[in-house]
């Protein structure tokens, strides 16, 4: 059984990079939300969800390491911000960072980070990181005026959706999304080890129900 290209989910790495084009760092493993299955309200034009869970990230001086917690990452392709919840035992923390509007083609997703990043603790409290690194960069890589005007709005509307409380802050709506996910993944691979178990592991070639591998010829963009 097949589902059409709107219902699946497409796997694909994250890469981000610095004002000069030098990698910043780089999520092996994510999976995007797939358009049908996003909620209510939520125009895929315009929110692109996507989801980790203890992937495998590089830095740009090579060291690796894993996330700990899962994560739901909200892309906005009309705003210089995405938006990480974390899904703690305490709660949910969000980490909002302030960056170029993001561009994917087939299997990588990809942006500018520009430095500045703002975290919401699960008790609601907000504070802002790397204001010095950012005062560094804009200066060492020439950020220029239009795009620090650009950031420094973006960056108050982003305050403004934290004390609102408004989309994508809502712990409720982060959970479920990681949950469904969650829950197709476990039955995907319950479905393997069946299949295994009657002998048609090798003999099967399709895709698992319901995932797309953007790196496959049948599967172009996002």
């Amino acid at each position: 059984m097949t589902e059409s290209a709107d219902w699946q989910y497409s796997k694909c790495v994250i890469k981000s990079f610095k004002h000069d084009g030098s990698l910043h760092r780089v999520w092996l493993e994510n999976w995007q939300v797939p358009a049908k299955r996003l909620h209510a309200g939520q125009d895929p034009s315009k929110t692109w969800v996507l989801i980790n869970e203890y992937t495998t990230v590089q830095e740009s001086n090579g060291r690796e390491w894993s996330s700990r917690v899962p994560a739901v990452t909200y892309f906005l392709p009309d705003r210089w911000y995405n938006v990480v919840a974390l899904l703690e035992e305490e709660g949910v923390r969000y980490y909002c960072n302030m960056a170029s509007p993001p561009y994917r083609y087939e299997g990588v997703l990809t942006y500018i980070d520009y430095d500045l990043d703002v975290v919401v603790m699960p008790d609601g409290t907000s504070m802002e990181l790397d204001r010095d690194e950012y005062d560094l960069h804009r200066e060492t890589y020439r950020y220029g005026e239009a795009i620090e005007e650009r950031l420094e709005a973006e960056l108050r509307t982003l305050r403004a959706a934290i004390a609102a409380g408004s989309f994508p802050f809502d712990d409720a709506e982060a959970r479920s999304y990681y949950e469904q996910w969650k829950r197709r993944m476990t039955a995907e691979e319950e479905g393997r080890r069946h299949d295994g178990r009657n002998g048609y592991g090798n003999s099967r070639q399709q895709k698992p129900f319901g995932f797309q591998d953007q790196g496959s010829e049948s599967s172009q963009g996002g």
